[in-house]
């Protein structure tokens, strides 16, 4: 049995059904469908110098990696590989093969610090520090049992706060990019990313496939969007938070939690069952407001980095 690596064809529809199956059996406790895999290839950015990889032993795919330059980040010269295999096909090296694929790509395009995810498991971290990689911090996964669980009563929005969906802006979204671009600069983590295009952002973030705008939740002060609560599902039965911040002059108002519960009540309206989100381990704030919603952790990751040369 051979395993090989090769770049995801794009016009094979069976391509991009095969990585999204792949990636859903490895890692569960996120949304990925055939539609995101191809509108990753379709809408990345030039400078990201994106390539999705697979694997195939004797003709069936049974791994995948996410490759890429971080090119929205203000310190040059980092780069990504988030490797998943099969969890029924590990030890046929095909691990191994994608990463070393993965890094001859990103030492082209001048990466010198790589980063990668791996679950918190033992098999999982030694894979990545057998490659070179070492620890740094950790995300955890949370799940949620929203078509059982009891959500905490809607507030009632203060005097000069109103809800609304990210429908509302369909017409004009920019304000909710500067909500994003804001929100998105605070966030912990190894990689820091500046959104400054906005094109870049329309194309990759607002027309993603799973963004749903009426489950999406905005809250405005004073006609000002202030916080959001970033919604996608699979239409079917997942719905995932992939974004929950506030602006920085209206933090500690309890914002976020108004613009979360919102967009989870209309999410369980609309038959969704399950909700995924997650949070950085020192994420205290938003794990906390997690924990207030009922969310329970259901998996941990731990971000790899190794430097090259």
């Amino acid at each position: 049995m051979t395993v090989i690596v090769r770049d995801v064809r794009p016009e094979a529809g069976a391509d991009v059904e095969a990585f999204a199956r792949v990636r859903h059996l490895a890692l569960p406790y996120m949304v990925s469908t055939p539609d995101s895999v191809a509108h990753a290839l379709a809408h990345a950015h030039p400078d990201a110098h994106y390539r999705p990889l697979v694997a195939e032993l004797d003709g069936e795919i049974i791994g995948t990696a996410q490759v890429g330059v971080a090119h929205d980040s203000p310190e040059p010269g980092q780069g990504y590989l988030n490797v998943y295999v099969h969890p029924q096909h590990t030890r046929h090296g095909a691990g191994s093969l994608l990463v070393r694929i993965a890094e001859e790509h990103l030492a082209a395009q001048g990466a010198t610090k790589l980063f990668t995810w791996v679950l918190d498991e033992p098999a999982n971290r030694a894979f990545a520090e057998h490659h070179g990689y070492r620890p740094s911090r950790s995300s955890h996964f949370l799940r949620l049992d929203l078509a059982n669980s009891t959500l905490p009563p809607l507030q009632t929005p203060p005097p000069g706060v109103e809800l609304r969906t990210a429908a509302d802006y369909a017409d004009d979204p920019r304000p909710m990019f500067l909500l994003d671009a804001e929100t998105t600069a605070d966030e912990p983590g190894d990689i820091a990313a500046e959104f400054t295009d906005y094109e870049t952002w329309f194309a990759e973030t607002w027309t993603h496939p799973h963004l749903d705008l009426e489950l999406t939740s905005v809250v405005l002060v004073d006609d000002r969007p202030a916080a959001f609560s970033a919604a996608y599902t699979d239409g079917a039965t997942r719905y995932a938070s992939a974004m929950t911040g506030t602006a920085r002059a209206y933090r500690g108002r309890g914002l976020a939690k108004l613009a979360k519960n919102a967009s989870l009540r209309r999410a369980r309206a609309a038959g969704y069952t399950e909700a995924f989100t997650g949070n950085d381990a020192g994420n205290g704030p938003m794990l906390a407001i997690n924990k207030w919603f009922g969310y329970e952790i259901c998996a941990t990751e731990v971000r790899y980095a190794r430097r090259l040369g």
